[in-house]
């Protein structure tokens, strides 16, 4: 990486480079339709600069991305970064008034927008005073608005890439925004090449034979590492997946591309373990690894795995605001139900409610100095304050460290809660219940008891072919006999589904408040 008072822009590093060492023939990504090869996105990524000049939009303005993970979202996302213009990809699942409330945060001039997500933002577009600009991206109706393929046909597929600082603003990613709107991250140059030379380099082992699919979207700060800045760190070739990361979906890409490195998250493993259509599906001659985060991978679904496929899942933790994984399991270092250690380059504490450092075996906040840490929330001073503290961010989760050094997760700060005086983790009495054979899915909060005490109380998704007669009883006396007779939650409601982000965690927010029951 270039020094502090040098210029670096991040595009020259992921991109440009491949190019140079010789790789411009070799594919870089895929989405079944079409294919770009390094040499076609360094092309492309230079005709979008040069059409976002001719638009007017400025260096460190911002242009959005409402996009499905297609190879037109590395053309404009690279694109906007080449020319020190910012780019802000957003969740595709957001409600139109979520996606109004971003826009006008951003203040994008320019919205990107897949043409199949069109309709669901089409009504607020006009109340969106500071964009000047909608160019649609594939699909059969752009309803008048410009077309993207025909914008930048004539663009010159060179551009001298603006020569941004490593601490530039490079791009802005929203968080899930699970108990409220969402709040823009404001990303740097560096950190991209942070991630790939900590992660993705360190502990995944990323080669640039490697062939990756990844569940997670591109918006999604995981996604974007594993399916745009890991393999173009190393020049190796993602599979993008436009539709739903259904198990149906996922092994027919599987079967289709043979990755070499699968990117997962708990439900969805999970999902694929328990789909009856799937039952006999052959072990993946070609996977060597997979990863999992948004949530931690439950024990028994890691050796579920394992024992299936016969390929380890690196369950780990990131966050958006930290842009990748900081916590890891390891080849060779794996530890079911653990977050593994920390990633090398990255820095954890655990800490009391006062802020002093916890001893091993205690349950404490984690916080995490990290190369990769956003520069704040957009707009929001208070919240960067309070979750930003000088080399230090807080996470939010709850973590015991054990002797060796390895870290497990206890649950958000916001979900612990006491029984008797003793700390109840919800992922534990949780990862309990799913390993009865009736029990797919579980979400567990605080409940007053008559006496205002609070009592675990579960929410479980059952197996189709579970019984629920005499269940609730069953599931009671197995918590007890797992994890201990205080844990045991004292109601269980059986439901269709438990309310989640698009990242798959559970919002227990909701389940907390009535409002999914």
């Amino acid at each position: 990486m270039s020094g502090a008072f040098d210029s670096y822009n991040a595009v020259t590093w992921l991109l440009d480079r491949n190019v140079d060492e010789g790789r411009s023939g070799k594919l870089a990504f895929t989405d079944t339709v079409s294919e770009l090869s390094y040499g076609e996105l360094q092309a492309k990524s230079c005709q979008l600069a040069n059409l976002l000049k001719r638009l007017g939009v400025r260096r460190e303005e911002r242009v959005a991305m409402i996009m499905l993970d297609t190879v037109d979202f590395p053309v404009v996302f690279l694109g906007a970064m080449r020319a020190g213009i910012v780019p802000v990809p957003l969740n595709t699942l957001l409600t139109a008034e979520q996606y109004a409330y971003v826009l006008a945060d951003c203040r994008a001039r320019v919205l990107f927008i897949s043409g199949a997500l069109l309709p669901a933002v089409r009504d607020v577009l006009g109340r969106m005073s500071d964009l000047e600009h909608v160019i649609v991206v594939g699909g059969s109706d752009a309803a008048g608005y410009k077309r993207l393929a025909n914008e930048i046909a004539e663009e010159s597929v060179t551009f001298k890439t603006a020569a941004t600082h490593p601490d530039e603003p490079a791009f802005w990613l929203y968080s899930s925004g699970s108990t409220g709107m969402p709040k823009g991250v404001r990303h740097l140059h560096a950190s991209l090449e942070a991630t790939a030379q900590t992660y993705a380099r360190q502990v995944l082992g990323i080669r640039e034979d490697d062939v990756g699919l990844s569940a997670a979207k591109l918006f999604f700060a995981y996604g974007l590492g594993n399916a745009l800045t890991f393999p173009m760190s190393v020049g190796a070739t993602t599979i993008l997946n436009s539709e739903r990361p259904t198990p149906a979906t996922m092994f027919g890409l599987m079967r289709r591309y043979e990755p070499s490195i699968f990117f997962g998250v708990p439900t969805l493993f999970a999902a694929m373990l328990n789909d009856e259509g799937f039952k006999s599906e052959p072990r993946f001659q070609r996977l060597r690894v997979c990863t999992s985060a948004g949530e931690a991978l439950p024990e028994s679904v890691g050796n579920s795995w394992k024992s299936r496929f016969g390929v380890d899942i690196l369950d780990g933790v990131g966050s958006t605001e930290l842009l990748h994984i900081f916590l890891s399991n390891a080849p060779n270092d794996i530890k079911y139900g653990t977050s593994g250690r920390p990633v090398p380059g990255y820095r954890v504490r655990l800490v009391d409610e006062a802020g002093a450092d916890i001893a091993d075996g205690e349950v404490g906040e984690l916080l995490v100095d990290a190369p990769s840490a956003g520069e704040g929330y957009w707009n929001q001073r208070s919240k960067t304050r309070r979750t930003f503290e000088g080399h230090w961010t807080r996470t939010g989760d709850k973590y015991i460290r054990d002797a060796d050094g390895r870290y497990t997760f206890c649950g958000r700060a916001d979900d612990m809660f006491k029984v008797s005086g003793i700390w109840v983790s919800p992922f534990e009495v949780e990862s309990a219940l799913i390993t009865h054979p009736a029990v797919l899915e579980a979400a567990v909060v605080p409940e007053a008891d008559p006496e205002g005490l609070l009592k675990p109380k579960a929410f479980v998704v059952l197996r189709p072919e579970a019984v629920v007669d005499g269940l609730r009883e069953s599931l009671k006396e197995h918590v007890k006999q797992k994890i201990g007779p205080w844990k045991y939650p004292r109601w269980i409601e059986v439901v269709d589904a438990l309310p989640k982000t698009a990242t798959g965690k559970i919002q227990r927010f909701k389940l907390r408040d009535g409002a999914a029951v």
